[in-house]
């Protein structure tokens, strides 16, 4: 192709609606509307823009009805299975985005998207113009020509006419009839019965065409000959279908296919209705500030003019700029504010690099800024402000009236948001793109510190940040209001985030040495089950390697009940565990990946973590990550210490109190049972939980029906399953794997318990019901959990959200009740001048680092405030424990 013509491409659309569609599975916004493939097309389309650079291109459509073949051949097609149903409301979305680009989106009734395809490329290649067709559809490789080819953007690949020539043995004109042959089952195409494309390429090599093929039968032997005698008129038929129609009654304007600057509006819209923040970013209709009302703070007179708007603000919002992300690492390089939307400041501290202009001493500008940073009666506005507050901390400045935190606000009011973040909040409420880090920084290997930015770009970033987080803050405040998040938002979530502050600045003390020796001891039992791995495989090979590992069990061994993927042999947890009870290998393979795993993430990797300043490990807390509203914890995650191995419980040995102190742990003993109890008002475990009873020993009772003192541990275990099986919507398949029964009897299970327990498969069917309505349920306290996907389509899809409908009102009511929890203590704590400090939260525990004075006295205050957290139909029990680790505590 030459480069003085223009350049035309034809996108298949069609073709790239079902591509990204399977290409992208479970995507959904937050109301459950399937994105998957609207996200895949555009993101697909985006490719060819940008990579191929056209000057023209349309993007051609399937229309809708019967078209010409099927009158022709009536199982035209009729093998195709049924559109998914997810994927059918999907596609005026996609022919609206590419109208939204100022892209013709062409379909004609009667006709398939590649006659149309086939009309275009062939008018505009005699007109001068190069063409490109964008498919994966090999059909179109017969309307290929110096001037038209192929390119499969899937694949990255091009296809001219070395390319047919090489797949038909000829030119484009052997493409239909190696086709007519070979027909084509997607297409449900007949060909010949058994004549493949390598049999049908080798005919028409010789005779040229099916008519010549077909009137030259007695030059063709054996069965062959007899396939082409019976099934001939049907290679004649299937040529008909497959035969392009390239000279339909099309004559657009070849100036419509120009590209051009797209809808912005349009696009803003369509965006945010799918919820694609990036793409919100990145086409928004809005401009950004000019930054004329966004102001670098140099001298003291402006410093001086700042600090009066700030000392008459009704509030401000406020952002750090620092050298880290790990705020116990991170020094303060500017600070910046804002009073009133689109106007902003930023104070630059410790910029360094050559000809940086001269800063303000940043003592000077501390030690002013303190009183109105610490004055609690002068309301703040931070995103993410656990990571400020930290920040300033670290710079001598204790931040105190912190009223409105948008990443948590949107955390409450959004719940279904997929990213709390400032810029996908910016895009998604305000329709606004900020400025990115890397496009002051730069990114990858070349970007730089936040103190090497040149402060004139400094200024406009930072205070950008300041401005929009006060933006965000005006727009989510009527929303926390409308989704009644307010009492929640004020008087268990922004509280809370000021002790998470508190908690990860203390950290935890943990002992190195034994750490060190710990791992010494799993790297010996991992060499001894290498061994014993090797000797049951018949010879070393690496156990890491999933590729090596199922070959060794399934085509060495032999053993049963393999599954293979697209990758290979599949040697998942589920396929080791359901291996390991007759087959000694795969269970000592368990627990050589549980070790190894135990000391790389831990007792290899904490060390590593401890604070060179404190002495300690600083973990984060997250705060809005999870669907329930439960904290996680990330850098080290706290949660995943595995607590019911030895190995485990002693990784939490290393866990110390300050010289001289105690750890203290607090549990809450079976809490969500209590409050499934609670929701579901179900007398029998009301009346359980109020005797003081075993759980799991009376529902054994229940379900079994037989005496409580003839209740056996086994019994006792396969209830306390299915009590916590209910609360994650177990069915009996997955009971029944979990208790090693037949799916029957485990169902038999849970219809026993549901028989003594009404009250439960009522509030488990009112959770469906309110998910289907509203999408999202409710806790106690009316944080809204969002199950976006629970009318979906997809049959498994509906099916874990109908399980999330009857667990996320439990779970999440349990962290809420631990956080009310959390709230009072902390507040206890401070007020009767304790030296203890909170110090770890691992799902329904608390962990205190306790002066020894103060144990009997704490021991009782955070009894009491815990089990009075929320005042519930059952009572509500700590279990507490002190000693001189996390693991003699717990």
């Amino acid at each position: 192709m030459t480069e003085t013509r223009q350049r035309l491409y034809l996108i298949d659309g069609s073709s790239y609606i079902y591509r990204a569609y399977f290409a992208i599975r479970h995507l959904s916004n937050s109301r459950g509307f399937a994105t998957n493939a609207v996200y895949g097309f555009v993101n697909m389309l985006l490719k060819v823009v940008r990579e191929e650079r056209p000057d023209h291109l349309a993007v051609i459509f399937d229309a809708r009805g019967p078209t010409f073949r099927k009158e022709i051949y009536p199982e035209y097609k009729a093998n195709r299975l049924k559109m998914p149903e997810d994927l059918v409301p999907q596609i005026p979305v996609i022919k609206d985005l590419v109208r939204a680009f100022n892209m013709p989106a062409i379909e004609e009734e009667g006709f398939e998207a590649d006659d149309i395809i086939a009309t275009l490329a062939k008018k505009y290649a005699a007109e001068g113009v190069d063409v490109t067709i964008v498919t994966g559809d090999k059909d179109l490789m017969q309307v290929v020509s110096e001037h038209i080819r192929l390119l499969d953007t899937m694949k990255d690949k091009f296809s001219g006419l070395q390319e047919v020539a090489e797949r038909f043995g000829g030119g484009p004109e052997k493409v239909v009839e190696v086709q007519a042959l070979a027909g084509d089952a997607s297409d449900n195409v007949p060909g010949v019965p058994g004549i493949g494309e390598k049999t049908a390429v080798k005919l028409i090599s010789e005779f040229g065409t099916v008519e010549n093929l077909l009137e030259n039968l007695d030059r063709v032997k054996g069965k062959l000959q007899e396939k082409l005698r019976d099934f001939g008129h049907q290679a004649l038929l299937s040529k008909k279908l497959v035969t392009l129609v390239d000279d339909m009654d099309l004559d657009p304007d070849f100036e419509s296919f120009a590209l051009s600057e797209p809808d912005r509006a349009a696009l803003t819209k369509i965006f945010k209705e799918m919820e694609f923040h990036r793409l919100i970013q990145e086409f928004s209709s809005d401009e950004r500030a000019s930054g004329e009302e966004y102001h670098g703070v140099l001298d003291e007179e402006t410093f001086c003019a700042l600090l009066e708007e700030l000392r008459q603000a009704r509030r401000f919002a406020f952002d750090t700029e620092t050298t880290s992300l790990d705020p116990t690492r991170a020094d303060l390089v500017g600070i910046s504010f804002a009073v009133t939307p689109g106007k902003a400041w930023y104070i630059p501290l410790a910029h360094r690099y050559l000809g940086v202009p001269e800063q303000l001493d940043p003592a000077m500008v501390l030690g002013r800024l303190r009183p109105l940073l610490e004055d609690p009666a002068l309301p703040k506005i931070a995103q993410n402000a656990k990571y400020d507050l930290q920040v300033l901390r670290r710079a001598g400045i204790l931040v105190a009236g912190l009223a409105f935190d948008t990443m948590v606000a949107s955390y409450l009011a959004q719940p279904a948001a997929k990213s709390h973040g400032m810029d996908n909040l910016a895009a998604d409420l305000l329709g606004y793109k900020t400025i990115s880090f890397k496009e002051v920084a730069g990114s990858g290997k070349k970007q730089i510190g936040f103190e090497e930015v040149e402060v004139e770009k400094a200024i406009v970033y930072a205070a950008e940040d300041a401005d929009i987080t006060l933006r965000l803050a005006e727009k989510l405040e009527p929303m926390l209001a409308e989704t009644g998040q307010e009492k929640l938002f004020h008087e268990v979530e922004m509280p809370l985030m000021e002790i998470l502050a508190d908690m990860e600045w203390a950290g935890v003390r943990i002992d190195p040495e034994f750490l060190g020796a710990l791992s010494g001891e799993l790297q010996g039992k991992l060499v001894h089950l290498e061994k014993e791995i090797f000797e049951l495989a018949g010879g070393p090979f690496n156990i890491g390697s999933p590729k090596q590992l199922g070959e060794v069990l399934f085509e060495r061994l032999h053993l049963a009940r393999g599954r293979k993927t697209k990758t290979g042999w599949s040697t998942d947890v589920d396929v080791l565990t359901a291996l390991a009870a007759e087959q000694p290998i795969a269970a000592r393979i368990l627990d050589y990946r549980s070790l190894s795993k135990l000391k790389s993430t831990y007792t290899d990797s904490l060390p590593k973590l401890i604070h060179p300043g404190t002495g300690r490990i600083h973990t984060s807390f997250n705060q809005t990550v999870t669907a329930t509203g439960r904290l996680s914890s990330s850098d080290p995650n706290l949660q995943n210490i595995p607590i019911r191995t030895e190995e485990g419980g002693r990784i939490r040995e290393a866990f110390l109190p300050a010289e001289g102190n105690l750890l203290l742990s607090a549990d809450y003993s079976q809490i969500e049972l209590r409050v499934l109890a609670h929701m579901a008002d179900e007398t029998v475990l009301k009346e359980s939980f109020a005797k003081g009873e075993d759980i799991h020993s009376r529902t054994a009772s229940e379900v079994f029906g037989v005496f409580p003192e003839m209740v056996t541990s086994e019994m006792r275990r396969q209830a306390k399953t299915i009590n916590f099986g209910v609360i994650y919507g177990m069915g009996a398949f997955s009971l029944g794997k979990d208790l090693g029964i037949p799916t029957r009897e485990a169902q038999t299970f849970i219809d026993n318990y549901f028989a003594r327990y009404p009250g439960i498969k009522g509030f488990m069917e009112s959770k469906k019901e309110e998910a289907r309505q509203k999408q999202y349920v409710t806790t106690l306290l009316g944080r809204r959990c969002a199950v976006a996907e629970i009318n979906s389509q997809n049959g498994s899809i509906r099916s874990y959200a109908e399980r999330n409908a009857i667990n996320y009102p439990i779970q999440g009511s349990a962290a809420d009740i631990i956080k009310v929890a959390m709230v009072a203590i902390h507040r206890r704590l401070a007020a009767e001048g304790l030296g203890t400090r909170m110090v770890i939260q691992v799902h329904d525990e608390l962990v205190f680092d306790v002066p020894e004075k103060e144990v009997d006295p704490v021991t009782a205050l955070v009894r009491e405030e815990m089990e009075g957290a929320l005042s519930l139909s059952v009572p509500l029990r700590v279990e507490i424990g002190v000693g001189k680790n996390w693991r003699e505590a717990h």
